[in-house]
């Protein structure tokens, strides 16, 4: 049997703005944007090639309005595999993604944590095991 995370929701304020920065500041692809009703959307983006997805959830509840950006109590929750951490560091400083710290070395791997549009804590890491790494540049 063969299985795999598909998606991971990410609770967002407003779609079109989540959209925006993880197509135009991380680089990821919109796989899928289907309109369910009443004001809400199907909204699913990944790093390109990756199975893996996130899928924006807009908060509609007073306590999921409370989530956003804290989603995971202020410890990083998402991880951004890449193969090429100083490429992917720079374009994603120069598109506007806000980095916390300068890359360090760990023994794991290059990180550096930045935040997303609403104050979600990721990590960019390239793992000391290039091979478990997926590409979200598309570049080579």
């Amino acid at each position: 049997m063969r299985r795999h995370l598909g998606l991971v929701t990410v609770v967002v304020r407003d779609y079109d703005a989540a959209i925006a920065f993880y197509v135009e500041v991380l680089g990821f692809e919109l796989r899928e944007d289907t309109w369910l009703g009443e004001g809400k959307r199907w909204v699913v983006v990944a790093p390109p090639g990756a199975e893996t997805a996130v899928l924006l959830a807009r908060a509609v509840t007073p306590e999921q309005e409370g989530r956003v950006g804290d989603q995971t109590g202020g410890r990083v929750g998402m991880f951004l595999y890449t193969d090429d951490f100083d490429g992917d560091y720079e374009r994603l400083r120069v598109a506007g993604a806000w980095f916390e710290e300068p890359p360090r070395r760990e023994p794991y791997g290059t990180v550096a944590v930045f935040q997303d549009l609403y104050g979600n804590r990721w990590d960019l890491l390239q793992p000391q095991d290039n091979d478990a790494c997926v590409v979200i540049s598309g570049q080579t």
